[in-house]
């Protein structure tokens, strides 16, 4: 009786560890960034959406020169939704006053 009652108690603990790992799983994303520069002195227009060639885009069904075709900063975001792509970060970078404004737009999607 008190063997059986070991096992039952290993068997459990066993089941318990087993579940915990599998609940802790990280998960895994591509990351793509897009760049978007903008006009300085045109309330944030769009000039250019610019994709270099990146691992996480193999396999997808979107592909640079869709992206370079979008209008606007919009555009790119409700294109990307729609994908399933989430938005993460954007980070820009301005040289001087009249210069163009270049903008990372970060995304991710689960693998």
């Amino acid at each position: 009786m008190k063997y059986s009652v070991n096992i039952i108690l290993l068997s459990s603990f066993l089941f318990f560890l087993s579940n915990s790992s599998i609940a802790q799983e990280i998960p895994k994303y591509d990351y793509l960034e897009v760049i978007v520069i903008q006009k300085a002195n045109n309330s944030g227009r769009v000039k250019r959406i610019k994709v270099q060639e990146q691992k996480s885009l193999v396999g997808k069904q979107i592909t640079i020169k869709q992206l370079e075709q979008l209008e606007g900063s919009s555009d790119l975001l409700n294109y990307m939704n729609t994908a399933n792509w989430e938005f993460v970060d954007r980070q820009s970078i301005v040289s001087e006053e009249n210069d163009p404004v270049w903008m990372s737009y970060i995304f991710r999607k689960r693998k």
